[in-house]
């Protein structure tokens, strides 16, 4: 049996020095080591042999399936190895190769207009206040001097949640809002951006959901002047230094004396041209002193305190400040206007 052994061993190690391939090997391995292979075999018959006999003969078995085992083993982290270096060669990525250009972003052409804006308030001393766009009929309306049966709320014919709750007309609720929270103290110097949401049908220069900000300033001895200097201020920051103002009465239900006002028209100078239609002045806004009610509503004595607010949409502002026609790009996403402004 001893003799039957050597033999096996010489005959496996002979046919796998020729495995060829991962498959063979593992075949081999089969043939010899599996249950029905000769190694087997020949452990099952050690039973027949004598007490002295068995150890010996067992060794021998052990060393010739430990042999055995060892060659598999070795090619088999052989094949592992050739294996692993194949996928690797095969995934490898040529680093020497120029990259894949991704595209650059920018800050949409309404955000850094809203920015603009915010940085030339804030450098005059006001600070910026935001409120929720899903508001309070009495916040939206009622506090701003709109009661529920005031013709001008039909000029903002609104989308209603409830009788009592809609998507803001304007930013107005958070200046009501900041009032109520102050309780009285002043002085009050905040702009409020954000959007709003009404019923226009949509069109080059109306949306249903467009972008304001609001201003409201609240102390003692304010007066219009001071409207008016804020607002030239603004403007000049805005769009140069040679733009003039022009302030025309008009109607707000929560400020009186109300105005509505224009800037000379940047693309003529104020000679007249197609943009201005002639007349050399453009509407960018609308303004006026706060209302004696909203100030009394808001906690604040109309007799020892006056303020001046004011609104403006940012597409607007952005518009004239672009130069751009319709209102509508904005909100299309698309690339070919937008990559208009990336080095803005």
């Amino acid at each position: 049996m001893k003799e039957r052994l050597e033999a096996l061993k010489q005959e496996a190690l002979q046919e796998l020095s020729g495995v060829q391939s991962q498959q063979e090997l593992n075949d081999l391995r089969i043939k010899y080591l599996g249950k029905k292979g000769p190694l087997t075999e020949v452990l099952r018959g050690m039973g027949a042999l004598s007490a002295e006999e068995r150890p010996i003969i067992g060794q021998v078995a052990n060393d010739v399936r430990a042999a055995i085992e060892s060659v598999i083993e070795e090619k088999q982290a052989a094949y592992q190895q050739q294996e692993t270096e194949n996928r690797l060669r095969a995934e490898m990525i040529d680093v020497t190769l120029p990259g894949r250009p991704s595209e650059q972003g920018a800050v949409h052409p309404l955000s850094k207009v809203i920015q603009e804006i915010e940085d030339i308030f804030i450098g005059m001393g006001y600070t910026v206040a935001e409120g929720p766009e899903v508001e309070q009929d009495y916040y939206n309306f009622e506090a701003l001097n709109l009661p529920k049966d005031h013709p001008a709320r039909d000029m903002q014919d609104s989308f209603y949640i409830t009788e009592e709750i809609l998507m803001r007309t304007q930013t107005s609720p958070v200046q009501v809002r900041t009032m109520e929270k102050r309780k009285g103290e002043v002085p009050i110097k905040i702009i409020c951006p954000g959007k709003v949401y009404r019923r226009d049908d949509d069109d080059a220069t109306h949306s249903h959901m467009f972008t304001q900000i609001e201003g409201l300033v609240i102390d003692r001895n304010v007066r219009m002047s001071d409207l008016k200097g804020t607002l030239l201020q603004f403007v000049q920051e805005m769009y140069g230094k040679e733009t003039r103002i022009r302030l025309r009465p008009s109607f707000f239900p929560f400020t009186e004396p109300s105005v509505e006002v224009d800037v000379s028209c940047a693309m003529c100078g104020g000679v007249g041209c197609r943009t201005c239609k002639q007349t050399g002045w453009l509407e960018i806004l609308g303004a006026g002193m706060v209302h004696p009610r909203v100030l009394e509503m808001g906690g604040y004595d109309p007799k020892e305190y006056t303020g001046f607010a004011f609104g403006m949409g940012v597409e607007r502002i952005a518009m004239l400040k672009y130069g751009i026609e319709d209102i509508r790009h904005f909100y299309t996403n698309d690339l070919r206007f937008l990559k208009q402004f990336l080095h803005l």
